[in-house]
């Protein structure tokens, strides 16, 4: 069997530990790895003679956008595997329609964020941030006893899951050994789906009413922009936790904001609109806030699943075998 010429495309300072040496040396079995050293544009001299050869064509994040041009280029490209999230924005409509295969590595990365949103859950639950703050602040332990009185803790309590994506079923799969009553927000879901699940369908402002804790894990699409609105939010329970790991554009953050400096209900937001929020940001000094840079997903040697996933494909292809992630152009409307 011939050996593929294989071609990397991505931004090296951000996606150290996705090709390791070892990932390096298994896809120059698999195929021939034309040049170790990615591609971080496509249109030099370069990239032009990696390209003319290229069979398979492996990006990542920084990757230059694959444009209508490429096809051309790359008249032997048969398939390209994205070793990140998402495609949109790095593969053009022209790719599919030259009938190039296209998959991605987005499952690798959705492992991290269930399991960063599990912890999230838990700590919340048991009110972990605002117990640290008392008991540092006090040095003593005057406010932190009669708060383990409060109706709070990780037994019996209700959990609202918004979106049955590829991490909201993790997170829901995660969930299982604990005792939560779990509730789904999903439309593209019935109600014995959702009971296949573990979980009870709701509607959205059920859900937002009901939850103790809100984890959202929707796609961001034109219909999911701002889903959660200043309305939604005035349904939460005092002293409720919202957690977003999915994207900032999901939230009207001015009404989070003016939510949150009520007091009334608390955060974990890891990801935020813009993705840096403004140097004067309420969502840096809030006591209520547990604000992170965006890392829930695959970070440091977490990356490494990216790159064996990207690897499997190229290997499942090359086999003949079906892939497990490939992405078609209808699919594109409704994913992540």
């Amino acid at each position: 069997m011939n050996r593929p010429a294989i071609v990397l495309a991505m931004e090296p300072s951000r996606t150290e530990h996705v090709l390791p040496d070892q990932i390096l040396r298994r896809l120059d079995t698999i195929g021939r790895l034309l040049d170790p050293e990615p591609l971080q544009r496509l249109d030099d001299a370069r990239a032009r003679r990696l390209l003319s050869e290229a069979e398979i064509l492996i990006t990542g994040w920084g990757a230059p956008y694959v444009g209508p041009e490429i096809p051309a280029a790359a008249p032997q490209l048969r398939l390209i595997v994205h070793a990140a999230g998402t495609v949109k924005g790095i593969i053009d409509d022209a790719i599919f329609e030259a009938g190039i295969t296209v998959s991605h590595s987005a499952e690798a990365n959705a492992v991290p964020v269930a399991e960063f949103t599990l912890a999230a859950i838990l700590f919340a639950g048991k009110r972990a941030f605002r117990f640290r703050d008392l008991y540092v602040a006090d040095r003593n332990r005057d406010r932190t006893y009669p708060m383990q009185r409060e109706a709070i803790g990780n037994y019996g309590r209700t959990l609202g899951i918004i979106g049955a994506s590829r991490i909201g079923r993790r997170v829901i799969e995660l969930l299982k050994p604990f005792d939560y009553r779990l509730l789904l927000f999903d439309p593209m879901l019935d109600a014995a789906e959702a009971a296949a699940l573990g979980a009870e369908k709701v509607d959205l402002d059920a859900l937002m009413r009901r939850a103790d804790i809100v984890s959202l894990h929707a796609p961001s699409l034109p219909s999911t922009q701002h889903m959660i609105d200043a309305r939604k939010l005035s349904l939460m329970k005092d002293g409720a936790t919202l957690i977003n790991t999915a994207r900032g554009i999901l939230i009207d953050e001015a009404a989070l904001l003016s939510e949150l400096k009520t007091g009334r209900i608390d955060a974990v937001i890891d990801v935020t609109d813009p993705e840096i929020p403004d140097m004067g940001s309420a969502f840096y000094d809030l006591p209520n806030v547990f604000l992170t840079p965006h890392i829930a997903g695959a970070i440091g040697l977490e990356r490494g699943r990216l790159g064996e996933m990207a690897a499997d494909e190229v290997e499942r292809f090359m086999s003949g075998r079906p892939l497990l992630y490939q992405i078609r152009r209808e699919n594109l409307d409704n994913i992540a």
